[in-house]
């Protein structure tokens, strides 16, 4: 739904992400303006100072170096006061000796969640286990939500992220798991052909199954 010509709910693969600007644990930023030319994975979790967020936080933190050799940068949010992020983060470190290295939005107003869709039906002011990969010209390319009750695997997001640029890259398809795909391994998949005379060529692949399915090592 739209109004004045700006879309409510939940947004869509391949359109730009909504602009916003928030408090964070590290200052005022403006999304994706201040992350122009990056890669960028926004993640909410419901709350601060709860088992399966911390869990999560843990992971993503730990990980944060592989997010950035892939030129990417990650941003938390959740409907609580920075005080509250920030003493969460505090604890993270103290407690299980993890420093959380990126920003969290403190989104207490509820604005930046509604924008993206990330209000939680019947769960109050909560918000749901959501992940937004947005591409470097701020293009969201990928999304997942999770219920409350579900911790994400983070793994799986540095993967989608992984395979998300080396398609954008080569203009290559990517197998279910890749690269620990059950049919083809680390293989690409080629694009289908658009016509009868590209399909004639592809009938014999050095590499598939047939003129559709065929694919290539990079």
């Amino acid at each position: 739904m739209e109004t004045n010509g700006e879309r409510k709910g939940i947004p869509l693969i391949g359109e730009r992400m909504p602009s916003v600007e928030a408090q964070t644990t590290q200052g005022m930023k403006k999304i994706p303006e201040d992350y122009s030319g990056k890669w960028i994975v926004l993640f909410s979790h419901p709350g601060d100072f709860t088992p399966v967020c911390t869990t999560e936080f843990y992971a993503f933190a730990k990980r944060n170096d592989q997010f950035k050799k892939l030129d990417a940068e990650l941003i938390g949010l959740s409907i609580d006061q920075v005080f509250a992020h920030i003493e969460w983060v505090d604890w993270i470190k103290d407690k299980l000796g993890m420093e959380i290295p990126f920003p969290v939005i403190a989104d207490d107003t509820g604005k930046v969640a509604a924008k993206l869709g990330m209000i939680h039906p019947g769960k109050g002011t909560n918000t749901v286990r959501a992940v937004f990969v947005i591409d470097p010209a701020g293009i969201i390319r990928l999304m997942i939500y999770y219920p409350q009750e579900i911790g994400r695997q983070v793994d799986e997001v540095l993967r989608a992220l992984k395979a998300l640029q080396i398609s954008d890259a080569n203009k290559v398809a990517m197998p279910e798991n890749w690269p620990n795909n059950e049919l083809i391994k680390d293989k690409v998949i080629l694009p289908p052909p658009k016509d009868v005379a590209g399909a004639a060529k592809r009938k014999t692949p050095k590499e598939g199954y047939d003129w559709w399915f065929t694919f290539k090592s990079l």
